[in-house]
């Protein structure tokens, strides 16, 4: 099992996949390569399942942590941050009605939301990373 310490690398880790999975998946379309958007597109999928997951998982046992910056980084951080938790909120139902008119063969319907998923998914996924950054991995003691 892993220890709870590590879910907030992990979580960016899943983010990073998904984020480059959606690249990829993109790029694949715009190719006409079905097979492989899908496969990518699915992935995708399933690493941000699993990020929300052990996100929730290590917000349950761990609880909010604050960030320890302050000035002009403590306004970045808390606009990305707001950014991020309400298009986060926004996307899931986005990525559900998406993929389901994906796996429905409703392709004319999915393209019109996919050009509205795909770059908030993306932003969610980015800002995820960058939100993990700013809260574990910025040294703010100089």
């Amino acid at each position: 099992m892993i220890p709870f310490s590590y879910l907030p690398s992990v979580n960016a880790a899943l983010n990073s996949a998904s984020a480059l999975l959606l690249v990829a998946g993109y790029l694949f379309i715009r190719n006409k390569k079905i097979t492989p958007h899908k496969l990518c597109m699915l992935s995708a999928f399933t690493t941000s399942a699993l990020f929300l997951i052990s996100y929730l998982t290590y917000h349950f046992q761990v609880g909010s942590v604050p960030f320890k910056g302050g000035g002009w980084m403590r306004t970045l951080y808390f606009t990305v941050l707001i950014s991020h938790t309400i298009l986060a909120v926004v996307i899931v139902p986005l990525v559900l009605v998406t993929l389901t008119r994906a796996l429905k063969g409703n392709f004319d319907r999915h393209k019109r939301i996919a050009r509205w998923t795909l770059p908030l998914w993306l932003y969610v996924s980015i800002t995820g990373v960058i939100v993990y950054w700013m809260l574990y991995q910025l040294d703010l003691s100089r």
